[in-house]
């Protein structure tokens, strides 16, 4: 069972949230919150394994609790749901470790697929999203950091995950097995010293790593 903790201040959209969660067998919803005040003694009540989160709350953003959580719990899976679609929004939540980016027009059966997806350690981005992202890549112009530490296979699987394949779809590009696909990626995130594939993802088009179409 995946444990969704729910943080967003609107209750017509949190209504709706557990009304689609509610119809799946495989999804529940642990709590909800409408600030980020009590979040962290919210995640250790309920122990969620992902978090549905805004980034327009009072208090504090939805991008500061995003770090916030990764930085006590690393493991909880952070899914961004907003109307944003800015550029700066959307790079500033994948900074701060977001697993997802979702925009609130997404069709529902796209949230719990959404879901399901970080809740098994991958990523997922809005389509329009990761268009910003490969945009994001061509206004760049820094070349001047070390990339050597990754193997030529590694660097294959990082732009596998740029382009937002599972490890399902990794493997069966690059003819690899899922277990090997698994270990590929923990090495990618141990040398690029970050904590999320979604990090390693804009670190990547940050700097260079891969070369996009």
């Amino acid at each position: 069972m995946i444990k969704v903790l729910l943080v967003d201040d609107h209750a017509v959209l949190r209504d709706g949230l557990k009304n689609i969660i509610a119809i799946e067998e495989e999804i529940a919803v642990a709590g909800e919150l409408t600030c980020g005040k009590d979040i962290l003694e919210m995640i250790e009540a309920t122990q969620p394994d992902v978090i549905l989160m805004d980034i327009n709350l009072p208090e504090k953003s939805g991008i500061e609790l995003t770090e916030q959580v990764k930085t006590h719990y690393p493991n909880c899976k952070v899914l961004v749901l907003t109307m944003y679609k800015h550029e700066e929004y959307f790079l500033a939540a994948l900074k701060a470790g977001a697993d997802g980016y979702l925009l609130k027009d997404a069709p529902s059966d796209e949230v719990i697929d959404a879901i399901h997806t970080v809740a098994r350690g991958e990523s997922i981005l809005h389509p329009s999203m990761a268009k910003k992202l490969i945009d994001f890549h061509h206004k760049k112009k820094q070349s001047h950091l070390k990339t050597s530490e990754l193997t030529e296979r590694e660097k294959d699987v990082l732009l596998c995950l740029v382009e937002g394949l599972s490890n399902k779809e990794i493997a069966e590009r690059l003819f690899i097995s899922d277990k090997t696909v698994k270990i590929h990626v923990s090495n990618i995130l141990k040398k690029l010293s970050v904590k999320s594939r979604s990090q390693a993802i804009i670190y990547a088009v940050q700097n260079q790593i891969v070369a996009l179409p």
